[in-house]
C-alpha cells in the first residue's frame, strides 16, 4: 500500500466514493465489516483510514490508493491559487489556507468554479484577440485531467500488456523479433520499409491489401518497438480500451478520441516495460534510467515516462512526476504521481533545470528544487530530441524532466554526491510569475497578480515591484 506511513485522513474522498457508488453509510459499513459509527467518524475526519480498510476499499471498488491521497487536492489547490491570482479577484483575496479548506470540503464546487473561470478566460481571449471561440476546456486538457485522476495508471490495460509480454517467446532479449513474429503468425502481417512515410508525416501504416506494416527506414530500433506494440494494442486490445472509456472515460467526442490514443500508447509502453520486471530492475539499479533502457532496449524517454506510471496497488513504485516540453516552453506531456502541480496559466519557471538541459544536449541535469508550498523535489532533466536526418531537416528540440520528493530521491542513483540534508543550494522554483509569490526572484518577468504592489521610493528590490503580503493594502 502507500509508501507514506503517516495517518491518512480522507473523509471527503471516502464520502465521495460512497455516494458515487450509490451506497448508504450502513451499506458501506457492512461491506467493510465495521460499525456504522466507525465509518461515520472516518467520513468526518475524526479517525484516519487504516491500511487494512484502505486495502479493502481499493480491492472492492477497483481503485488505487491515489484516490484517497492529498495529491489530487494539492493539484486543485494550485489551480485555485493561479485562478485567484487573476486581477479579477483583487478585491477579494483568498488565503491559501482557505483555498485548501475549500478544496477539501467542497471539491465538486471547486471544479465548477474552475470550469467557470476557464470559460470566462476563453471568452476574454476571444474578445481581446478576436480569435475563434474555444470550449471552456480543450479536449487535451480534459484527457490530461482524466489521466491525472487515475494517477497515470490503468490496471486492466497494464496487466493485459504484462501478460502478453510473458506469453511471448523472446530469445536473447530480441523483443522486436518476437513482436514481428507474433504479428505475422496471428495477423498475417509482415514488416516493410517505405521511404515516403516521413514525407507524408506518418510513423507507421497498415497496408491491409498487401498484408504489410509499412515503417520509415533508418528509424531508431526503440521507435520501431513502440510502433509494433501500438499496432498490437490496436489490433488485439481495442475492446478493452473501449470498455475502459465507456465505463469511466471522458464524454466529449474529441476527448474520447484522444483518450483512446493515449490508452493505446499506454499499452505500448506497458508492453515494452512490463510492470513487475521493470519494478525489479529499477530497484536493482536504483532507478538508473540509462541502465534500465539498456536492459530493455528502449529509449530514455520511454523509461522516464513509464516510471511515472508505477502505481499498482500493493506494488507501488516511487511516485514520480513526468514532464515533456519543447525549447519554447510548450508543455507536450504532463503527469504527476506526487504533489507537484504544473502551472495551468503562463510558462514554467525559468529556474527549472529542464531549461538548462537544452544548453547541454544529451547530458543529465540534476537539481534539488523547492516549490512555493515548501516541498523539495529531486529533478532530473535531459534532452531527448532526435538528430536531423538531412541538412534541411529541423527536428523539434525536446526535453523531459522526471521528479520525486527528496525523501524518495534518496532511493535513486541521482542522489549520489548530493547533501540531501543541506538545503542551502536548493533552487526555489514557482508556478509561473503570475501566481508565484516569491518577491526576491531576479527572474520574475511580470508582477504577481491579485496583490497590491508596493513601488515606494524608500527601497527598491531586485525587481521594480513588490507585492504586499496577502490581506494588506
Amino acid at each position: 500500500m502507500p509508501r507514506n506511513k503517516t495517518k491518512l485522513f480522507a473523509g471527503p474522498r471516502l464520502r465521495q466514493l460512497r455516494q458515487r457508488e450509490g451506497l448508504t453509510q450502513a451499506s458501506l459499513a457492512e461491506i467493510l465489516d465495521i460499525s456504522l459509527s466507525y465509518l461515520n467518524q472516518m467520513e468526518r475526519d475524526h479517525r484516519p483510514v487504516p491500511d487494512h480498510l484502505l486495502q479493502a476499499l481499493c480491492e472492492h471498488f477497483a481503485i488505487t490508493p491515489a484516490w484517497f491521497s492529498d495529491t489530487r487536492e494539492a493539484h486543485k489547490v494550485q489551480a485555485l491559487r493561479e485562478t485567484m491570482a487573476d486581477p479579477l479577484f483583487k478585491n477579494s483575496p483568498l488565503p491559501i489556507t482557505k483555498m485548501a479548506e475549500a478544496v477539501r470540503q467542497s471539491p465538486d464546487l471547486c471544479d465548477a468554479f474552475l470550469s467557470l473561470y476557464r470559460a470566462y478566460a476563453s471568452e476574454r481571449e476571444r474578445q481581446e484577440h478576436e480569435v475563434a471561440y474555444s470550449l471552456p476546456q480543450e479536449p487535451y486538457e480534459t484527457v490530461g485531467d482524466w489521466v491525472q485522476e487515475h494517477r497515470n495508471y490503468f490496471h486492466e490495460l497494464d496487466r493485459a500488456a504484462e501478460l502478453f509480454y510473458e506469453s511471448l517467446k523472446i530469445e536473447d532479449g530480441a523483443l522486436g523479433t518476437a513482436l514481428a513474429a507474433h504479428l505475422h503468425s496471428q495477423h498475417g502481417l509482415t514488416l516493410a520499409p517505405d521511404a515516403n512515410m516521413e514525407a507524408r508525416g506518418l510513423v507507421w501504416r497498415i497496408d491491409r491489401q498487401k498484408r504489410r506494416i509499412l515503417l520509415p527506414p533508418n528509424q531508431p530500433p526503440e521507435s520501431t518497438l513502440f510502433y509494433l506494440a501500438q499496432i498490437i494494442g490496436q489490433l488485439e486490445h481495442s475492446t478493452l480500451i473501449t470498455r475502459i472509456l465507456r465505463r469511466e472515460g471522458p464524454k466529449d467526442t474529441n476527448a474520447v478520441a484522444l483518450a483512446r490514443v493515449y490508452l493505446g500508447n499506454y499499452f505500448a509502453g506497458a508492453l515494452l516495460l512490463p510492470y513487475t520486471r521493470l519494478l525489479q530492475v529499477a530497484g536493482q539499479t536504483r532507478h538508473d534510467i540509462d541502465c534500465i533502457r539498456r536492459h530493455f532496449g528502449v529509449s530514455f524517454e520511454q523509461v522516464s515516462h513509464r516510471l511515472s506510471t508505477l502505481q499498482r496497488p500493493g506494488q507501488e513504485g516511487i511516485p514520480f512526476y513526468f514532464l515533456k516540453l519543447d525549447i519554447a516552453g510548450n508543455i507536450l506531456k504532463s503527469f504527476s504521481g506526487n504533489r507537484f502541480a504544473l502551472a495551468r496559466f503562463g510558462g514554467p519557471c525559468p529556474l527549472w533545470n529542464v531549461f538548462r538541459a537544452f544548453a547541454t544536449p544529451g547530458q543529465i541535469q540534476v537539481q534539488l528544487s523547492q516549490t512555493t508550498d515548501d516541498s523539495i523535489y529531486l529533478n532530473i532533466a535531459r534532452t531527448v530530441s532526435r538528430e536531423g536526418l538531412t541538412y534541411a531537416d529541423k527536428p523539434r528540440q525536446i526535453a523531459i524532466v522526471l521528479g520525486c520528493t527528496i525523501a524518495n530521491g534518496r532511493e535513486t542513483v541521482y542522489a549520489a554526491g548530493l547533501n540531501m540534508e543541506d538545503h542551502s543550494l536548493v533552487v526555489p522554483i514557482g508556478p509561473g510569475c503570475r501566481a508565484c509569490v516569491r518577491d526576491n526572484c531576479s527572474h520574475r518577468s511580470l508582477p504577481v497578480s491579485g496583490r497590491v504592489l508596493d513601488t515606494g521610493n524608500d527601497a527598491r528590490g531586485v525587481v521594480p515591484y513588490r507585492a504586499l503580503p496577502e490581506g494588506k493594502r
